[in-house]
């Protein structure tokens, strides 16, 4: 059986990562810090071995005696050169000794039976020392057992035959004093990058603690919108890239608690709206069928079941304009058509709400035939909801303004009911789903809040849009506008309106008869 997967965090990763950066940039540190500290103590000590080699060599040549290859020192010379050497010597923390030109210890700062006396400097050495400047990093030839930073110096004397080189000076520390500084400041810097580190380690916890903070909490959130629980949010503290996170991830809290909200609304109401025509029509059928209604009532009860027909065939017509809009499968379908005549169509639709309410209808008198290019069902239903919230929303004996106008630029249609119309708070949200504002919950108990939104739906899809503006208390107005490129340029005669509007008005004379 696997062994399960230990759950990886970003608090762990991160602060892994920062100290893990600290770390490698502490060594980068520390190893550059080694080289170049050692570097510069080498050259330290190099110079200052030359210096001095170079300043006894000149010393000693003003002081000496030479017979053929041999440099003499008078015992006067010799006890003066010795105190001088070995002050020198412990001053620099080096050996100091004096050579001839076959590689012989003549003067030594650690006086007599030192190692220089029992081992010469080899010739390949002095081939280079009585020439120039010598400068090495070792056991100088086999005489130290360990590693020494060696200078040496030629001695030259002047004579009236010239100048001849009679010696060598050499100046050894052990090279090991210069690693044990080089050590000690490692150190040193180790203790500081401990102490560092540490405090790094705790500042970087408490810094990803709490950047990953809110992090937590969106998926504790998260977890409980998942069960159904849309009330938490998380507390925004900073404005970096996490600050707006939280905020964009509340936005979504609060729209998901809305469009729960909405949902179950939605639900309800749909709910309603089918049980309720469903009821009557299967109640009054029934009684019908059984005989409960008797013949002379069937007429009047039929007509019933008939409006509660028409009422869920409309209820069935927003649900699959939803479900288009949704799904994006929402396609026009294009024909020319007039548009002053769908909406003379659409308000005999509501004659009798009309005259129920004494409602006066202005402004028909002024428009004429507009032809549009355009879905003639889509656009029927954008002036039918119009419409039906201008008779359901206006007071009694008030009145709808109805305007057709054809611009250089596009086709508008304005309807304005008088009533109590809608705050600005309101007006700019009632375009959206299932958006329904204070007044039209009270009047409009089973609507869904899905007309204005279907309406501005089928609006942009051809190209259009709609506008709402109010003056509270007094009246509403809704315009819509198709572009220009949708409108048939070829002229219309206008007998087909009146003759449209004359049909109307004797059906309505025979209805009263």
């Amino acid at each position: 059986m696997k062994k399960e997967q230990r759950k990886k965090t970003i608090f762990g990763r991160y602060l892994a990562v920062s100290i893990s950066t600290v770390l490698v940039g502490f060594t980068l540190l520390g190893v550059m810090l080694t080289f170049f500290v050692m570097q510069f103590s080498q050259n330290d000590k190099q110079t200052l071995l030359r210096e001095n080699a170079s300043a006894v060599a000149d010393m000693v040549s003003e002081n000496i005696f030479v017979e053929g290859n041999r440099i003499y020192l008078t015992p006067e010379e010799a006890d003066r050169w010795q105190s001088v050497i070995m002050t020198l010597s412990k001053s620099l923390d080096a050996e100091i000794f004096i050579v001839n030109v076959n590689g012989k210890k003549i003067l030594c700062s650690e006086g007599g039976g030192c190692r220089h006396e029992k081992a010469d400097v080899s010739d390949s050495i002095m081939s280079v020392a009585l020439n120039r400047e010598y400068f090495e990093n070792g056991t100088l030839g086999g005489i130290y057992p360990e590693n020494h930073f060696t200078s040496g110096m030629p001695v030259i004397i002047s004579s009236n035959s010239g100048k001849a080189v009679v010696g060598a000076v050499f100046v050894s520390t052990q090279s090991s004093s210069m690693f044990y500084i080089a050590g000690e400041i490692v150190r040193i810097f180790l203790m500081a990058a401990i102490a560092t580190l540490a405090i790094m380690f705790c500042m970087s916890g408490l810094f990803t603690y709490n950047m990953v903070k809110p992090l937590r909490q969106m998926a504790a959130a998260a977890k409980k919108f998942g069960a159904g629980d849309f009330s938490s949010r998380v507390k925004i503290t900073t404005n970096d890239e996490i600050g707006q996170l939280a905020a964009e991830f509340n936005n979504m809290a609060d729209s998901l608690a809305l469009s729960e909200g909405t949902r179950r609304s939605f639900v309800a109401n749909v709910s309603h709206e089918l049980k309720t025509p469903m009821t009557t029509i299967g109640g009054f059928v029934d009684g019908i069928l059984d005989g409960t209604i008797p013949p002379d009532r069937q007429s009047y009860y039929l007509n019933i079941v008939s409006a509660e027909v028409k009422r869920l065939s409309r209820l069935v017509q927003s649900m699959l304009a939803l479900s288009r809009i949704d799904s994006g499968t929402m396609k026009l379908n294009k024909q020319s058509f007039n548009l002053t005549e769908i909406i003379i169509e659409t308000l005999l639709t509501f004659e009798q709400k009309i005259e129920q309410r004494r409602i006066n209808i202005e402004g028909l008198e002024s428009i004429s035939e507009l032809y549009i290019d355009g879905d003639k069902d889509m656009l029927h239903q954008v002036v039918y909801n119009l419409m039906e919230n201008a008779v359901k929303f206006t007071n009694e004996n008030g009145y709808i303004k109805i305007s057709a106008d054809k611009e250089p630029s596009r086709t508008v249609v304005s309807i304005e009911n008088s009533g109590e119309g809608i705050n600005s708070e309101e007006i700019k949200h009632i375009f959206e789903r299932f958006y329904k504002t204070d007044k039209s919950r009270s009047v409009d108990k089973n609507g869904m809040g899905l007309g204005l939104y279907i309406v501005k739906t089928i609006l942009r899809l051809h190209g259009g849009d709609i506008t709402a503006d109010s003056e509270l208390g007094r009246s509403c107005r809704f315009t819509f506008w198709i572009p220009a490129d949708n409108a048939k340029k070829t002229d219309r005669e206008k007998s087909g309106l009146k003759q449209l509007m004359g049909d109307k008005k004797e059906s309505r004379g025979n209805k009263n008869e």
